[in-house]
């Protein structure tokens, strides 16, 4: 039964977009129509998944695809976000304003969410890759939306270069698992051996294709442009969900294996390990608001590697503990990722349709005046900052206990140093919370910065909508873990291959702590929440004088410009990790007892593609350029080419 579901949701959200050109005359009708559609199928495949983490089973079966527990994990995500997605943009971007980009938008994202559906039910290799360029495809289509500005085209095809390029990796990763196997069907495939000859070329081009797709450093440099070119229920779908098919493909395969080195734990682990730390660092240094977010997912993803690795860990050591921890860890922080990151995309899309602009430092004072707005988007901000009670907790919480769990091993054991995974979340989680403060701060308190946010309006209910069901999303799996962590028991079971009753105990005691830690938080919050509101109304029974204006440390006539910029906040914070951020610094200081007008800006280059792969493509360029002309104009050198040519190819038949 549930691969009825899963293919009646591909067809019916892949349909969607249809209903948008085919009713075009109508556009309010037509764009409706798309959207339900898509939630429709988006219903299909969140029952399907419901399904399959209770261990139901049907006995239709349609080749090619089935939706086992893992499936399930990642089939909940994608359809909720890409359902409360299709209703954001019913707002945010009309069919009757927009015309015919609303249609291309609505086309290519209900495929878009078709081929994600398709790629993790697929239970062979041709249809997950099916699925895999069709997702492709269409989120190239989609970023290049505003196709107008160059920006935003660079973005476009840059995303396209890297996601062939991680395709390409792919189909070198399943050519080797079908010889091994003899079929491209995962079951034929399921019980190889990781260890001897086929091991590490199947590491290397798995980290390759699925660590480029999933944003791991230093494969994430597509994830920033491209996340702020899309629309913002589009970066909403790729931050949220798009990124963790990489992390499906990556657990995928390893679910098939028998046998996985320490190694490959351990190589996931100091991915996920860079990737955490230097993805809040340069997220830390951002001005966009929506490239600050993009980075956070990469921060994100590394989080998500780093509990997986303890699992792989555990399996390679045969510690069933460190498998329950680890990858319950990591597969709950995928659902809670694609929550709060979805609910801050969502509010950054709304925070622009509100003032015009994303700029952290031409907004300001926008809690006053998009309160709704505000306020999910803090729920967001706590969240991704993994404090109690919200979602974001539980999951790090999680791998936190994986951690800890190392340390009991016996002396000279080195699974023990394991545990620096410790200190490295914990300096996460305060980047990420001091993160989190500069945003808030500079876009929704103090004063408005520039006439477009001091005339910022509320978002349509259509845009809050989506946003306070992922804000009560993050509520509950804080509130109530232990709902969650039982299936992703089952999940973790099928996929170490073992039985479900020897994880509960781990993931009982990690449920139970998480709950005592998430129910003391909200009381403390509620307190404070009560004795706020008595205060209030104290306060309104005794009136306070006049208002009067703040001594000003001597300014006559205070202007919002002095208030704190994203900038000066993080800048101490920032230059901790100059050795790798690097921002570059332009301006013309003040100078003088009454100086004339300064200026100052400050941009922040990417590690990997502007400083090493941009140069190193217009170096190649470069020399491409004086060879070709050399090959042009001289007969000699054409000859000379062709003999190093066949020497270079004996050269490697012979060593080969």
């Amino acid at each position: 039964m549930t691969s009825l579901l899963a293919a009646a949701a591909v067809a019916l959200i892949a349909a969607s977009g249809l209903a948008a050109a085919a009713l075009h005359r109508s556009p309010r009708v037509a764009q409706r129509a798309a959207c339900l559609a898509l939630c429709a199928g988006a219903a299909l495949g969140l029952a399907a998944a419901v399904a399959a983490l209770r261990g139901g089973a049907g006995a239709a079966r349609i080749p090619g695809i089935g939706v086992d527990a893992l499936s399930a994990v990642f089939l909940l995500p994608i359809s909720l976000v890409g359902a409360l997605g299709a209703v954001y943009g019913l707002r945010y971007d009309p069919q009757e304003e927009r015309g015919a980009r609303a249609i291309r938008v609505q086309l290519f994202y209900g495929l878009a969410v078709a081929g994600m559906v398709l790629l993790v039910v697929a239970t062979q290799a041709i249809a997950f890759l099916v699925g895999w360029e069709v997702m492709a495809l269409a989120n190239f289509l989609l970023i290049q939306t505003e196709h107008e500005d160059p920006e935003v085209r660079r973005s476009a095809f840059l995303y396209l270069a890297a996601t062939h390029a991680a395709t390409l990796a792919l189909f070198a990763v399943f050519a080797l698992l079908a010889r091994a196997a003899g079929s491209f069907d995962f079951a034929a495939m399921r019980g190889l051996t990781a260890a001897g000859p086929l091991g590490t070329p199947l590491l290397v081009l798995a980290l390759i294709g699925f660590g480029t797709k999933a944003g791991l450093m230093p494969l994430h440099f597509w994830l920033p442009p491209a996340h702020a070119a899309a629309p913002s229920h589009v970066s909403a779908l790729m931050s949220g969900v798009v990124v963790k098919t990489g992390l499906y493909g990556l657990l995928r395969v390893t679910g098939l294996l028998d046998a996985i080195p320490v190694s490959w734990g351990v190589a996931l682990l100091a991915l996920g390990a860079v990737s955490a730390v230097l993805g809040v660092a340069f997220a830390l240094a951002q001005h966009d608001l929506k490239r600050l977010l993009a980075y956070h997912t990469v921060e994100n993803v590394g989080i998500i590697a780093l509990g997986a690795g303890l699992a792989l860990v555990g399996r390679a050591r045969g510690d069933l503990a460190l498998v329950a921890l680890g990858f319950g860890g990591a597969a709950l922080h995928v659902v809670n990722h694609a929550a709060f990151k979805s609910l801050l995309f969502l509010g950054a899309g709304a925070v622009q349709h509100g003032t015009g602009t994303r700029a952290l430092d031409r907004l300001g004072g926008l809690l006053r005046r998009m309160p709704a707005t505000g306020l999910l988007f803090l729920v967001g901000a706590a969240a991704i900052s993994g404090l109690p009670p919200l979602n974001g907790f539980v999951s790090e919480w999680l791998v936190y206990l994986g951690f800890l769990e190392t340390l009991g091993r016996p002396p000279g054991d080195l699974l023990a140093f394991a545990a620096v995974g410790m200190p490295v979340l914990a300096l996460v989680g305060g980047l990420a919370a001091a993160c989190f403060v500069k945003v808030v701060g500079v876009v929704f308190l103090g004063e408005p910065r520039t006439e477009g946010a001091r005339a910022a309006h509320e978002a349509p209910r259509a845009m809050v909508a989506p946003m306070a069901v992922l804000a009560a999303a993050c509520a509950v799996i804080g509130l109530a873990p232990g709902a969650v962590l039982t299936p992703l028991r089952n999940a973790a079971a099928a996929w170490a291959r073992v039985d479900p009753a020897l994880l509960e105990e781990a993931t009982a005691r990690a449920a139970s702590g998480a709950a005592r830690v998430s129910l003391a938080a909200a009381l403390l919050l509620l307190a404070a929440a009560g004795l706020a509101l008595l205060r209030r109304r104290r306060l309104a029974a005794h009136p306070a004088p006049a208002a009067v204006a703040t001594w000003g440390c001597g300014f006559a006539a205070p202007t919002p410009r002095i208030q704190y910029t994203g900038s000066s906040f993080a800048a101490l914070l920032v230059s901790r990790f100059g050795w790798v951020v690097r921002p570059r610094v332009h301006g013309t200081p003040p100078t003088g007892t009454f100086p004339a007008a300064a200026a100052f800006h400050a941009d922040v280059p990417d590690a990997v593609l502007d400083v090493v792969l941009l140069p190193a493509a217009r170096a190649y360029r470069w020399a491409a350029t004086q060879v070709r002309g050399l090959y042009r104009r001289r007969v000699q050198f054409q000859i000379l080419l062709i003999l190093a040519t066949l020497l270079a190819a004996l050269a490697w038949g012979f060593v080969w």
